[in-house]
Parts: structure tokens; C-alpha cells; sequence
């Protein structure tokens, strides 16, 4: 009887011995913890695909009955900030992919690395997109407060890449009266120029642009468009928040040394939920920003 407990409590010894020690007690082995944890990220992302998917569906049907109105919210938009972010994330994907293979190789400084280039580009991303708020909020477009439509004062826009580098580190740009002067010109003509241009066409032709720019129903519309905007590309900014958080954690941990070959399904599973982020803003990008654009 003796030997028998002898020979089991050995097995069970031997048992746990084996047991990698990131292993939960109710896996049978790593693979089955990895596979189980891909498949409640993936269950997660189609939560996370409804809830972008309705926001992008009452946007395409908004946009379809107020197309002009959402033309007119777009070209507000500076489409220069909208590529570059979109070519930060791209690249930022690019830096997180590193990361999760290194980390199936087991390399820490490398995963350390790629994961603190990942978060640069995240917050490369946000700063932008204060930029972006900061002007909408200045130029009153912003649609819970007192919004105004049509633009009286438009903010600065970058016009090449020289611009935007040097805003992006809160430098104005060297043309900032020409370009300020001359974006509210060719923007806003329905302001100053047009009427007087236009008064020599007739009736007919001053009431399509009452109709267009001042008038308080086409404004509303207008403002629809705002706020869709701000709901879409603020939560996309609020998962953005979240991703570095992760991220941060994970380089702190792998720089520690607690990923390996055999366990790093935490950077894979954060991966997933990065490039997830990454392709909602490809699909906001275009909808958002390039509406009626003649490029």
C-alpha cells in the first residue's frame, strides 16, 4: 500500500515538474492556453467590429441623405494630417509584427525594442489628432458646443510635408499668413466673395448659396457630419490610449525577461487588437476625409 502512494505521489511530483510555470492549472499544455486565448481575442474583435461596424453604418446612410452638407464637412478636414497618420499606423503595424517575432524567437531586447517604437508611433498618432481637435474646437466646429457654420476663422493647415513636420513639434509654419489668408479664401468664398460674384448672376443663383452655406438646416447637417467625426475618430483614439497602456506593460515585462519561445501569447494577443485598431482607421481615413476630393 505504501509503494502504491509512493509511485503516485511521484507521478503527480513528476507531473508538476513539467508544468511550464505560466501554464494555468486548467490547461492541459501551452498550445491549448495560446489557442484559447487567440480564440477569446477574436471573439472579442467581433464585438469591437459591431460596435465600429454601426457607427460606419449610420455614417454611410447620414452621408447618402446629406451628401453635400458631409462634402462641405470633409473639405474642412486637412487631408495632409489624415495621410500622414494613416502612413504612422501602417508603419506602427510594421513595428508591432517585429515585435511578435521576435518574441516567438525569444529575443527580449528585440521585443523591448520594436514594442517602444510601436508605442512612438501610437503617440505620434494622438498628437496629431490634437492638433486636429484643437483646431475644431478653435474654429467652432466643434458640434456639442457653439457651433458655428460657416468657418469664420480657419486655423492653419499644413500645405506640404515641411508643414506638417514642423507643426507636429509646435512650430508654425513658415507661409502661416499665406496659408492661413488663402485657405479661408479659396474654403469660404461663399462668405465675402461669392455673394458679390454672384448677385451679378441673378436670384436663382444667391439662393443656392443660402442654401448651401447658411442656411440652418444645411448647417445641421453639417454639424451631423461633426459629430459622427468626433464619436468615430475619438473612440478609435480611446482604443489607441488603451494599446500603448498594453504595450508599455508588455515592454516592462519583456524587459524583465518574462516572455520566452514557449510563452509570448500575451505581445501576439495585443498584436491582434493593435492591427485591429490600425485597420479601422484605414476605413475612417477614406470616409472621413476624402468625401467629394478631386485628388
Amino acid at each position: 500500500m505504501s509503494t502504491i502512494e509512493t509511485d503516485t505521489a511521484h507521478g503527480h511530483g513528476g507531473a508538476h515538474a513539467d508544468r511550464h510555470p505560466n501554464l494555468v492549472h486548467h490547461f492541459d499544455d501551452m498550445e491549448q492556453q495560446r489557442e484559447a486565448g487567440t480564440l477569446g481575442m477574436w471573439w472579442f474583435l467581433l464585438t469591437e467590429i459591431m460596435f465600429f461596424g454601426g457607427m460606419i453604418l449610420a455614417y454611410t446612410v447620414y452621408r447618402h441623405m446629406y451628401f453635400d452638407a458631409f462634402a462641405h464637412g470633409s473639405n474642412v478636414l486637412s487631408i495632409w494630417w489624415g495621410a500622414f497618420n494613416t502612413v504612422v499606423l501602417i508603419g506602427s503595424s510594421l513595428t508591432m509584427a517585429m515585435a511578435v517575432w521576435h518574441a516567438q524567437h525569444g529575443n527580449s531586447k528585440k521585443i523591448v525594442f520594436f514594442l517602444l517604437f510601436t508605442i512612438v508611433l501610437g503617440s505620434i498618432f494622438l498628437r496629431v489628432k490634437y492638433i486636429e481637435y484643437h483646431d475644431k474646437f478653435t474654429e467652432h466646429v466643434f458640434p456639442a458646443g457653439s457651433f458655428q457654420w460657416p468657418i469664420v476663422h480657419e486655423s492653419n493647415r499644413p500645405n506640404n510635408l515641411g508643414d506638417l513636420l514642423l507643426m507636429l513639434v509646435w512650430i508654425e509654419p513658415l507661409n502661416t499668413d499665406q496659408s492661413a489668408s488663402g485657405a479661408v479664401a479659396e474654403k469660404a468664398p461663399a462668405m465675402e466673395k461669392a455673394p458679390t460674384a454672384e448677385m451679378e448672376q441673378g436670384p436663382a443663383m444667391r439662393g443656392e448659396i443660402d442654401r448651401t452655406m447658411q442656411d440652418q438646416s444645411f448647417a445641421g447637417h453639417v454639424r451631423m457630419y461633426f459629430w459622427l467625426y468626433f464619436v468615430m475618430t475619438g473612440f478609435h483614439a480611446l482604443h489607441m490610449v488603451i494599446g500603448i497602456g498594453l504595450l508599455l506593460v508588455l515592454a516592462w515585462q519583456a524587459n524583465r525577461g518574462k516572455f520566452s519561445k514557449e510563452y509570448h501569447s500575451y505581445i501576439e494577443l495585443t498584436g491582434l487588437y493593435w492591427h485591429f485598431v490600425d485597420i479601422v482607421w484605414i476605413f475612417l481615413f477614406p470616409l472621413l476625409y476624402l468625401v467629394d476630393r478631386h485628388l
